[in-house]
């Protein structure tokens, strides 16, 4: 039987790498970011131009940028797809985003969070906004049609039972897989749920 598309839009730092993994152990051809550098072609839009349509026929699920920032486009492209939206408590969120993209500019955090945001240090207000607006305008796209959408915390617990739920699908006789965990999270994890 044929998978329906399933696009993962939440941010990064949200688990979208542990999705990725969970979503192959269930038999999708993942696609993960899109290197969206090339200094030949000058704007990401030019560039989504002239990948999208390759990848879009080529896997059948996809995590991490700009996923999550096509999600109505991607919506009209491939009717009959399943989002998810995964999730994080902000502060935990900010502090991993924080930690691990640091001073370091991409044009891809530029296009996500605006010109002159192009690393998160210094930048919180900015990059928080963007956080809790995408997840709020996320919900509100899909508030008429809840089947389509899975808004999940990979903290939380059952992610298969959720996830496989969600996608009808049976649960793998695997341990639910986690990357990119670190103490951290778990610090800020711990202080959100006190």
């Amino acid at each position: 039987m044929k998978h329906p598309k399933v696009f993962c839009i939440g941010m990064h730092k949200t688990g979208t790498t542990t999705m990725g993994k969970a979503l192959q152990h269930l038999g999708y051809k993942v696609k993960s970011s899109i290197p969206l550098d090339d200094p030949r072609i000058k704007t990401i839009n030019a560039q989504l131009k002239t990948q999208l349509p390759l990848l879009l026929s080529r896997f059948d699920a996809f995590e991490d940028h700009p996923w999550p920032f096509l999600c109505e486009k991607i919506d009209r492209l491939c009717p009959g797809s399943k989002f998810i939206l995964t999730t994080r408590h902000t502060e935990s969120w900010w502090a991993s985003v924080e930690q691990f993209f640091g001073t370091k500019q991409t044009l891809m955090r530029q296009w996500v969070y605006g010109v002159g945001h192009g690393a998160p240090a210094g930048n919180k207000k900015a990059y928080v906004t963007r956080f809790e607006g995408h997840n709020a305008a996320v919900r509100h796209y899909f508030k008429s049609r809840p089947s389509d959408l899975l808004t999940i915390d990979l903290s939380d617990g059952n992610n298969w039972e959720k996830i496989c739920g969600f996608l009808k699908t049976d649960i793998p006789s695997v341990e639910f897989p986690h990357a990119h965990k670190s103490a951290n999270y778990d610090k800020h994890q711990r202080l959100a749920n006190a």
